[in-house]
């Protein structure tokens, strides 16, 4: 069966106790690993919404959205201040044709391999929840030399292209929650089994969009895996 195709301001307030008769906590300036900037880039002339935080020469996450949400969704959430404040480059992305950004004409694979192309990056970790799976999994089979690791959260499109994952190589963390209702999770464990390189993260008690239910340890595990502290 096919299956069919997921504000924080970055701004840290002084911590201070102050009298009836002293002037408000000032607000600090954003730091540059945690200030989210915002634009669009041009991919085979089709506008693209980009946002992002963190240093440049950081290690470079690309973040994809399911199918009700944009790159927004990771601004509004924290992962991109999270990850820019870790000292990774968190960038996240309007996909074709959804928020902000253009439809285009470009298959899964040469767009996202444009896209990187684009904005200079390589050796990408790629997240991607539910319908971005219809963007990710066949770049994983076609471009796995541009991928430092795979961070799938119960992807779409599974049945489409798991056999061609069969032995990939890319290193992988597979994200579900233990409620979700769009996708089993009972189908984590037999996806994260095509990988060689595989872990598995269930967040206890989350629905679909496990990474809005459980914030702080999606954050906590996505910065391991992209740093790859368990190497």
């Amino acid at each position: 069966m096919v299956r069919p195709s997921s504000l924080l301001p970055c701004l840290l307030l002084a911590a201070c106790s102050r009298g009836a008769d002293e002037s408000p906590p000032a607000v600090e300036p954003a730091s540059a690993e945690n200030d989210v900037a915002s634009r669009f880039v041009e991919v085979a002339g089709r506008r693209v919404r980009v946002r992002e935080c963190g240093p440049t020469d950081g290690v470079p996450v690309l973040l994809l959205h399911g199918g009700r949400f944009s790159s927004a969704t990771w601004e509004e959430s924290g992962t991109l201040a999270h990850l820019g404040g870790a000292g990774l480059r968190a960038v996240a992305i309007d996909c074709p044709g959804f928020g902000e950004s253009e439809a285009n004409d470009l298959e899964p694979v040469p767009f996202l391999g444009a896209l990187l192309d684009r904005l200079a990056l390589d050796r990408v970790v790629l997240v991607s929840p539910s319908m971005s799976g219809r963007f990710s999994l066949p770049f994983v089979v076609a471009r796995p030399e541009r991928l430092r690791g795979y961070v799938p959260v119960a992807p779409a499109w599974i049945d489409e292209h798991g056999d061609a994952l069969d032995g990939s190589s890319v290193r992988t963390l597979v994200v579900w929650g233990t409620e979700d209702d769009v996708f089993p999770v009972e189908e984590a464990a037999p996806f994260a089994a095509r990988f060689e390189d595989a872990e598995t993260l269930l967040l206890e008690g989350a629905s679909h969009p496990a990474y809005l239910d459980r914030p702080d340890a999606f954050h906590a595990a996505l910065v391991r895996f992209a740093r790859g502290d368990d190497r």
